[in-house]
């Protein structure tokens, strides 16, 4: 593997660790040569959303933003089709994924047209309404992973799907507060209303509680259609996802055990429990 490769790769890995624990735990699982790879999608998705998620990128005018996620669409593409530039490395290595595992083009168009949304939407009326935003923001990245994780069939597309959605839901609920921050509101509005939410007050009060029991019911659903599809992978990549599977879907206890204040602080599993859990799993 060429210099440009292995520093791109290394800056993957650093990122997944620094931002997205679970999944660099649950890649551990996984051989080397396949572990980059979900390093890879997993910082080019982190890099988009960084764009967006900045302070201030989707309050008042947006122009700057919406250029920024147009720039790093545009080097992506370049990327993909074999053009290197000096200090793209990152974009380099997640292009070299894309071919090496053959993930399809079309699921990259879905996504930055999701981060794109962001600029436009800041909340949804009902939950098939979020379910058209999370087709490009988080089923998809299930689409992405599968070709790394190498199914035993293609059964297993459906439920990568499902957990990908399980994933996001996940994030929202244990990122209310800061996506309020940002001007942003992914709970349905139509729930809002059936439980008698005010979510700007920030109140954790009987009527937030019953809508958060409400919203992490629909979430475990969705983690228990996701269930099927590990047993659908080969053995590392199962013990990868299952470990993913088991320490996300964590944090809704997490919001629990916090009377479901998701205001204050951000719920969190421990990272000695991330630890254990993957090296469980591995042994």
């Amino acid at each position: 593997m060429s210099a440009v490769l292995e520093r791109g790769y290394a800056e993957c890995a650093r990122l997944t660790r620094a931002y997205g624990t679970t999944y660099y735990w649950g890649a551990l699982l996984l051989p080397r040569a396949r572990r980059r790879h979900v390093h890879a999608v997993y910082a080019l998705c982190r890099l988009a959303d960084d764009i967006v998620d900045a302070p201030g990128a989707t309050l008042g005018d947006t122009s700057a933003t919406r250029a920024g996620l147009a720039d790093f669409r545009g080097r992506f593409a370049a990327a993909l089709a074999g053009e290197t530039h000096p200090g793209e490395e990152v974009l380099a290595a997640v292009a070299h994924t894309v071919e090496t595992c053959g993930i399809d083009h079309e699921c990259f168009d879905r996504f930055f047209d999701a981060m794109a949304m962001d600029l436009d939407t800041s909340s949804y009326e009902t939950f098939d309404d979020l379910c058209g935003y999370m087709e490009g923001s988080a089923a998809v990245i299930g689409e992405m992973m599968l070709p790394v994780l190498e199914p035993l069939t293609p059964a297993a597309f459906g439920p990568a799907r499902s957990l990908g959605l399980a994933f996001q839901l996940t994030n929202f609920l244990r990122d209310v507060g800061e996506d309020l921050d940002r001007g942003r509101v992914y709970i349905p509005q139509e729930d809002l209303r059936r439980f008698g939410v005010d979510i700007g007050s920030r109140t954790v009060d009987d009527a937030w509680r019953d809508l958060m029991r409400f919203e992490i019911a629909r979430n475990r659903a969705l983690y228990r259609e996701a269930e099927p599809g590990i047993a659908m992978l080969p053995p590392a990549s199962a013990r990868c996802v299952g470990t993913a599977h088991q320490l996300y879907s964590a944090i809704l206890g997490r919001i629990e055990a916090r009377d479901f204040d998701v205001f204050t602080g951000r719920a969190r599993v421990p990272l000695w429990r991330k630890a254990t859990t993957a090296l469980q799993a591995g042994w």
